[in-house]
């Protein structure tokens, strides 16, 4: 069965930092593509990344400069480093994996507001 767990989520002022984690299970992580991907209220799901098994990385341009996608898979984890962080960003965030079909985790709040 595949989980992914999402945490780190939170309240953070603008300008300010956080770090998302997705523990994933009941896959082989190191040979999937990862990723993660934001819903704001009355917006469709966006990709904000995706991280390779071979560790190459894309970017939305939203959030180009500013955030960095990477992976332990000693730990069968996604980590999503979040810097300089703007009211736009505040969002649901998921991670994602597809292995013959899409999996998603439960997803994890990020809001930005002074």
């Amino acid at each position: 069965q595949v989980q992914l767990v999402e945490s780190g989520g939170g309240l953070v002022q603008p300008g300010g930092s956080l770090r998302l984690s997705c523990v994933a299970s009941g896959i082989a992580f190191s040979l999937s593509t990862m990723s993660w991907y934001r819903q704001a209220p009355g917006n469709e799901r966006e990709l904000v990344a995706d991280i390779t098994s071979g560790g190459y990385t894309n970017y939305a341009d939203s959030v180009k400069g500013r955030f960095t996608i990477s992976r332990a898979n000693a730990k069968n984890t996604v980590y999503l480093q979040m810097n300089n962080l703007k009211p736009e960003d505040t969002a649901v965030y998921y991670c994602f994996t597809y292995i013959l079909r899409s999996y998603w985790g439960q997803g994890t709040q990020v809001t930005v507001s002074s």
